[in-house]
Formats: structure tokens, sequence, C-alpha cells
């Protein structure tokens, strides 16, 4: 298994977690998008964590050697995830120990409320360094999330430490590793209290401008 699921307190915490940087292959998306449906009897929020040092490394790159088909699937699986926690009815919280690449970063950019941590971590869409372009849906997706500035970084690659990743729309709170927990626990409950019907309208409201950017985006694909 590359994620773990616990639900504890009305609250559901899905961890991530392959042993290595957390790579978004096709099997942790599916396993990802599986773990969001198992999260129902929760009935509260959905904290999505990464393992120590790394939320995600981004997608696996591997399938890209295996020919565009490889590589449109495991795209597919993402985008699946990317809506999935858009237009999920309950809050979902993401918290970032570490370093978060592309995928790693979109999955959060898709919360609710977004956790990091301080220390000298990259966060970001590093495509355009490494030879590739930002997907359209990503664009979409960082057009909703990031301040102006921050989606117009998307171009030149560059990746940012946890500060510069709050300020331009990527985290929402930078909270000391000792205290982190705390900290969650604190926002979850919170979250927890909120009339769900109503958050889950509100949420369909705000997100469906985006959800529709991005399913134009993906026929392509």
């Amino acid at each position: 298994m590359l994620t773990t699921l616990d639900i504890r307190d009305g609250a559901a915490w899905i961890i991530l977690d392959d042993g290595k940087v957390n790579a978004m292959s096709l099997d942790m998306l599916r396993e990802i998008e599986l773990r969001l449906e198992d999260t129902a009897e929760a009935e509260g929020p959905v904290v999505i964590k990464g393992r120590k040092g790394i939320f995600s490394a981004g997608f696996d790159l591997k399938p890209l050697a295996r020919g565009a088909e490889a590589s449109r699937q495991m795209v597919r699986a993402g985008v699946r995830v990317i809506e999935r926690m858009l237009a999920f009815p309950r809050p979902i919280v993401t918290v970032c120990t570490g370093h978060a690449y592309p995928m790693g970063a979109f999955l959060m950019l898709c919360a609710d409320v977004r956790f990091g941590v301080p220390g000298d971590w990259n966060i970001g869409m590093n495509e355009v360094a490494i030879g590739l372009a930002v997907p359209q849906f990503a664009i979409e997706l960082a057009r909703y999330r990031l301040t102006p500035a921050g989606a117009v970084r998307a171009s030149t690659g560059i990746m940012f430490k946890p500060e510069e990743a709050a300020r331009l729309g990527y985290l929402d709170y930078i909270v000391a590793v000792e205290d982190l927990d705390a900290a969650v626990h604190e926002e979850v409950q919170r979250l927890g209290k909120l009339d769900m019907k109503s958050y889950a309208l509100t949420k369909a409201r705000l997100n469906h401008p985006v959800l529709v950017a991005i399913d134009k985006a993906s026929p392509q694909l």
C-alpha cells in the first residue's frame, strides 16, 4: 500500500508514504481516489499528509519513457483526483512537511486549508525547468488558487521556499514542526463544527468555474 487511512474523532487522515518520495504514479493516484471514497463514514474533514521531508515529488516521470499512452493514463488519473478533491463535499486539509513538486503542489491547491512547515523545502511547478510545458488543467488551477504573480511564475520553472510559497498562495499556514499536529488538530476540529450541507453548497459554488475550466482543458488527455 502507498497510503494509509485512519478515521478518528469524525475526521479521516490519509497518509501518503511510498517509502521514497511519494511520486504520483498511476497506482498512487488511483489509491488516493479510492481513499477519498473510503472516508465517507467519517462525516467530517479529510486530512491528506505526506511523509517527513516530502509531500510529493510530483508526477512519476518513468511513464514518459514508456510512450504517450502511458503518460496520458497517468495524467488522466491526476486530473480525476484534482476534480474529485475540488468537488469533495467535505473540507480537505493538506499537510506538507517537506517538498511539493508539481502534482503534489496541484493536490495542495485543491484543498480548503493547507499547512506547511519551515525549512529548506521546494514547492511549486518546475515543469519548464525539466523540459515540459505546464498542462492546461494545471494553468487553470494556478489561475484560480494562486495570486496573479504566483500563477505567472509557473512559466519560469522556479520553486519556492515555504514562506514565499505561502505569499503566492500555495500554503495558508506555516507552523513549526513541533506545533504542527496541534495546529492541524485544532483546524480539523473547527472545520468539523461547520454545517456540512452549507459547506458543500458553498464549495460547489466557489469551485464550479475552475471545474468547468479544467473539464474544457482535459478532452485531449
